[in-house]
């Protein structure tokens, strides 16, 4: 039943109008989106192409929905590219998935530039491939004066090791003396998570029909709306984009409080 309740909200993409855009645009837009990129094998099982055709479309994808996402005034954009459990795939795919930062990044960087679009990454960077990490830490490195949108891509993340990593360091303070264990509150836990500079999501997309968070963003997501959709990641567009921030904005947040209240 649930299910059924959140795909409710999810299945209006194809009649999308001109109107609703004009609504998108003159209500609240999300300052973070985070996305789960899902569904890049089934499109091209589809097609009867290989998983590797679909996830080359899906870079496609990522740039379409970076330029809307910018075009909108999105302050941070977070795509979960490679999950710590994505290793798993077959050696050939993960091979393919770890060389697409290189294809992208390289090509795009010109328009990031111009578009005044910055780079970041969260997930452990030592123990990707050396070609994958100069492809990321040189885009880091060229967009980081940069002030629009925040490109965040999740890479070798997993939800679960963040919060270990964040009690690990957590716990080297307290061990130094610099805090205590009284002290230890949620604010300080929010101050060790690899996205601390950055404010929550207040929109998660996934598609592809999946109805999980996948250990993405655990800490990150306790007050984000969710939004899923049965459309596969490389058929998902500007319109779709459009279409999750209206009913995002057609939703009350709470935050634990009473209607209407907006307060934590």
């Amino acid at each position: 039943m649930f299910k059924k309740l959140f795909k409710r909200n999810s299945n209006m993409g194809q009649s999308f109008s001109h109107e609703g855009e004009d609504l998108v645009m003159g209500e609240a837009i999300p300052t973070h989106i985070a996305i789960i990129m899902d569904g890049n094998g089934r499109w091209a099982k589809k097609r009867a192409l290989p998983r590797v055709a679909g996830h080359h479309e899906g870079m496609q994808t990522v740039r379409k929905i970076t330029r809307c996402a910018c075009d909108l005034g999105i302050k941070v954009l977070t795509l979960y590219a490679f999950s710590t459990e994505n290793w798993k795939r077959p050696k050939s795919e993960v091979e393919f998935l770890m060389r697409l930062p290189e294809q992208f990044l390289n090509s795009f960087l010109p328009e990031l530039m111009e578009r005044n679009i910055r780079v970041e990454m969260i997930g452990v960077m030592e123990t990707l491939p050396d070609y994958t990490q100069r492809a990321l830490k040189n885009a880091m490195k060229a967009t980081k004066n940069n002030t629009g949108l925040v490109l965040n891509f999740a890479m070798n993340y997993g939800g679960r090791a963040e919060i270990v990593m964040a009690m690990q360091q957590l716990m080297k303070d307290v061990e130094a003396g610099t805090l205590t264990i009284d002290e230890i509150s949620e604010q300080h836990i929010s101050q060790y998570v690899m996205t601390a500079h950055l404010p929550e999501p207040d929109l998660l997309i996934r598609t592809s029909g999946e109805v999980r968070i996948s250990n993405f963003m655990l800490w990150q997501l306790a007050y984000t709306e969710f939004w899923f959709t049965d459309t596969h990641w490389p058929d998902f567009n500007e319109a779709s984009l459009k279409e999750a921030i209206l009913v995002y904005q057609n939703r009350n947040r709470r935050f634990g409080g009473l209607k209407g209240e907006g307060t934590n």
